[in-house]
């Protein structure tokens, strides 16, 4: 069931195993073994890979069929803000920070940002 959910929903993402493969720190014939049913994700596999899927884990196991990832938090994002989301997952660090806090790092780089503006229009002086 793995093997089969777990291509069926790569490809409905637009996602190459390749691509698939480095968003979970892996490798193109990891995610190959994994479709083919050579071998198997581990639990920390599973959940990495459902969640670069945006899926659960639970579709990926066959215990439910609704393959779109629902949490208590309906969040719909539009294809920019994934884009930048995306973007942000690129620097751990970056990411890691402003997730401990959502809200007041945001806070922080407007500051910064209005900040970078008054310093740029005091250059144009």
């Amino acid at each position: 069931m793995i093997s089969q959910r777990l291509k069926e929903i790569r490809k409905q993402r637009g996602l190459t195993q390749e691509a698939l493969a480095q968003k979970v720190n892996t490798k193109k014939t990891t995610i190959s073994n994994y479709e083919t049913g050579y071998s198997t994700p581990s639990n920390e596999m599973l959940v990495d890979l459902a969640q670069v899927l945006n899926t659960s884990v639970d579709y990926l196991l066959g215990i439910s069929d609704n393959e779109n990832y629902n949490n208590s938090t309906n969040i719909s994002l539009s294809p920019e803000e994934i884009k930048v989301f995306e973007e942000f997952k690129k620097y751990p660090m970056l990411f890691n920070d402003i997730k401990a806090n959502p809200e007041k790092k945001i806070k922080e780089i407007i500051i910064l940002e209005k900040a970078k503006k008054l310093l740029l229009e005091d250059d144009d002086d």
